[in-house]
């Protein structure tokens, strides 16, 4: 990692732990607290504790102009982001994407549609059937290993961390704790429960936390769809296309509506708010991401809209090319950040026990 990332995160820290006037605010000022000198694994895990909620910012008296130009949302944010590019395996993909997000991703998605439009050909284009536009076997042979390297990726990429910061064992307890405070995004209420200051310095707005909650809850259950489909597939030997009702549309639609008005709404909020109380170098692919998460979303639901239409060939194409690059870029993108943010939590929870 680049030490004078470090270094800065380092220095506004040691003032911030001198000052304590944000001692409540949310997890980074507790464990910032209970540290009498800062080593470089605790920049690492303070700056994957920071949900950039921004509400240390707009309360400090020591921003720009003052001397000690504090900006700590932004040097944790940068920290972060140098910490995943260091983490992730293999490192310069991580790094070339952050650099490049969109063509990364426009890349990936054009390239696969090329390959699946190719691949319909030797399918029937007449029928309705999924399995007559791309055979299960080539569906299964793309998509068995885009799911496999991520995976791999990530674990490999989440040890390096948890080995970084000190982690310990983990125990069922830690694990639960987390979790409750996942599932309320407690963080983003920034401690004194009004929410933070993220798009709007005057006002604390509980949005961001609202459409951070939309996108989870949302994934959560088109991934529980995309399960109970797979189930129905091979075990009851039913396959797709599902009508509406039954448990994968039941799953799907919901949880896609909230995925395209989560990522809609957190587009908009992260137009409104100041980039440079983030990580500039970060803003353009956090966006991509967030675009792309919104179009594998609005793609599925488009397929179901014009399943059983002349469109049906090519809505499936161009839905399962958006869920191929979110796969492929999965372990490189602002998806990872959630499971940073997760062993962060769980690290944290190990400190409070």
């Amino acid at each position: 990692m680049r030490g004078e990332l470090i270094e800065e995160a380092r220095r506004q820290a040691t003032i911030c732990n001198a000052c304590r006037y944000c001692e409540s605010y949310c997890s980074v000022f507790p464990a910032l607290h209970e540290q009498r000198s800062l080593a470089d694994m605790d920049i690492v895990q303070l700056a994957n504790l920071c949900h950039n909620c921004r509400g240390c910012y707009y309360a400090c008296q020591y921003t720009t102009p003052h001397e000690f130009n504090i900006n700590l949302p932004n040097a944790l944010a940068e920290v972060r982001r140098d910490s995943w590019e260091e983490f992730a395996w293999p490192t310069p993909l991580a790094r070339a994407f952050h650099r490049k997000a969109w063509p990364s991703i426009l890349v990936i998605m054009i390239g696969f549609t090329l390959i699946f439009g190719i691949a319909k050909l030797f399918g029937d284009l007449s029928g309705n059937d999924f399995y007559q536009v791309l055979s299960h076997s080539l569906m299964i042979s793309i998509f068995l290993p885009a799911f496999v390297f991520p995976f791999i990726a990530l674990s490999l990429s989440l040890r390096r961390y948890w080995k970084s910061v000190g982690g310990k064992p983990i125990k069922a307890k830690d694990i639960i704790a987390t979790f409750r405070q996942v599932a309320t995004m407690k963080d983003l209420a920034a401690g004194h429960g009004q929410g933070c200051n993220f798009e709007d310095e005057d006002k604390f707005s509980q949005a961001r936390r609202y459409a951070h909650q939309a996108i989870m809850y949302g994934f959560l259950l088109c991934f529980a769809s995309t399960t109970s489909g797979t189930i129905l597939h091979y075990v009851f030997d039913i396959p797709a296309p599902y009508p509406l009702f039954s448990i994968p549309k039941l799953l799907g639609v919901p949880g896609g509506i909230l995925m395209v008005l989560g990522c809609a709404y957190m587009i908009v909020l992260k137009k409104r708010s100041n980039p440079n109380i983030g990580d500039p170098g970060a803003w353009n692919g956090d966006l991509a991401f967030i675009a792309l998460l919104g179009l594998v979303a609005f793609t599925g639901l488009a397929l179901w809209v014009g399943a059983n239409t002349a469109l049906t060939a090519w809505l499936l194409i161009i839905h399962l090319a958006t869920v191929f690059a979110l796969f492929i870029s999965a372990p490189y993108s602002k998806m990872a950040h959630g499971f940073y943010r997760l062993m962060a939590l769980i690290r944290d929870a190990q400190r409070i026990d």
